[in-house]
């Protein structure tokens, strides 16, 4: 009888102490998408600054520095539901400008073009690595949440389901797939 008994209390024990694991590990993965948009944002910021810094160089046409400088202000203030669309702005901008027929001959000899190409090139790879991260993360975290057990004890507690962040950080001219240099 003693034996039923402590066995009951063992699985019992064993059971809230998975469960309160399985919470834990959510409220970790919550965190770790709440660092990686963190750095995400940092890259978005560090790609707008490096941009403006292209467009305000003198390096590029009027036109293509308007352009871009333009689109890089629509980054800084867009709010967070219009983010996405106005980073792939953003991107769109740099690509036009590097795809423009003879950019990189243009910019021979000129101080200090080939180390700012060189920022801006880093600083949007950086961009598509933040946001691959992100998105991973966000995808592990709602996977997790989707268990049955994770729904129907709500061990996620009241935080929000992390939303993806979709935007055109293509690094890659979409008309030929030849390499624009970003």
């Amino acid at each position: 009888m003693w034996t039923y008994i402590v066995l009951v209390v063992l699985a019992v024990v064993l059971w809230a102490v998975y469960l309160a694991w399985r919470a834990g590990r959510l409220d970790r993965m919550h965190n770790r998408v709440e660092a990686a948009r963190t750095a995400l944002d940092l890259a978005l910021v560090r790609r707008s600054s490096v941009a403006y810094e292209l467009a305000s160089s003198g390096l590029l046409d009027p036109a293509t520095s308007l352009l871009l400088a333009d689109a890089v202000s629509r980054a800084k203030e867009a709010d967070a539901a219009d983010r996405d669309l106005a980073e792939s702005d953003l991107t769109r901008a740099l690509r036009a400008a590097f795809s423009q027929p003879g950019f990189r001959a243009s910019l021979n000899g000129k101080e200090g073009a080939d180390e700012l190409l060189a920022e801006v090139e880093a600083a949007a790879h950086q961009v598509f690595l933040a946001r691959k991260f992100y998105n991973d993360m966000v995808a592990a975290t709602r996977e997790a949440r989707r268990r049955p057990l994770a729904r129907i004890l709500r061990l996620s507690g009241r935080a929000q389901a992390p939303e993806f962040f979709e935007m055109d950080d293509s690094l890659v001219a979409e008309s030929n797939g030849a390499p624009l240099g970003l």
